[in-house]
């Protein structure tokens, strides 16, 4: 009679190591065939993680008109563009991977808990799949968040446009 697998704390340890690496590997090599930066620009999968998860970060600073919030998204991920072009190669690189492996199905769900495609979800389930990266006890996933938070942040903040929002009237003429 066979009864239920009984897992020693070794063997459980064992086989979550083992996980890691092989969905780390199988990351890696899924960012290598699409990759998240093309060139030191943002890829079509990559423009699709930024657009959504910029909506859900700046969700409230955003115009409120779907026209308003298309262009400041595209201003935003211009902006991206130029912000990343000036990181060091290095940067650029890491980068490119985390992009690469959040526009793919096994990132999305592995690493960002989102279950939907980037296309599907919501604003308020990319809000919640952030926030369970920021909240994470695996430092990977807060280190993923913090990285698309200022891939989001940075960049928006930076246009004149979004400065109203934030009741900043500018630089003073000197």
């Amino acid at each position: 009679m066979y009864g239920p697998p009984h897992l020693q704390r070794r063997s459980f340890l064992k086989l979550g190591i083992g996980s890691a690496i092989v969905l780390a590997v199988a990351g890696g090599a899924l960012s290598l065939l699409q990759p998240g930066l093309e060139q030191g620009k943002l890829s079509s999968g990559a423009r699709l993680v930024l657009r959504r998860t910029g909506q859900a970060m700046l969700a409230g600073t955003l115009p409120s008109d779907a026209a308003a919030q298309d262009a400041a998204l595209e201003a935003l991920l211009t902006r991206t563009d130029t912000f990343i072009s000036a990181l060091p190669d290095a940067v650029q690189a890491e980068l490119s991977q985390l992009l690469g492996l959040l526009a793919s199905a096994a990132g999305r769900r592995g690493l960002m808990g989102l279950s939907g495609t980037w296309q599907e979800a919501s604003v308020a389930e990319v809000t919640q799949a952030l926030q369970s990266m920021r909240l994470s006890s695996i430092t990977l996933r807060q280190q993923a968040f913090q990285g698309l938070h200022d891939l989001a942040c940075a960049p928006y903040f930076s246009g004149q446009e979004s400065w109203a929002v934030l009741g900043y009237p500018g630089p003073r003429a000197v």
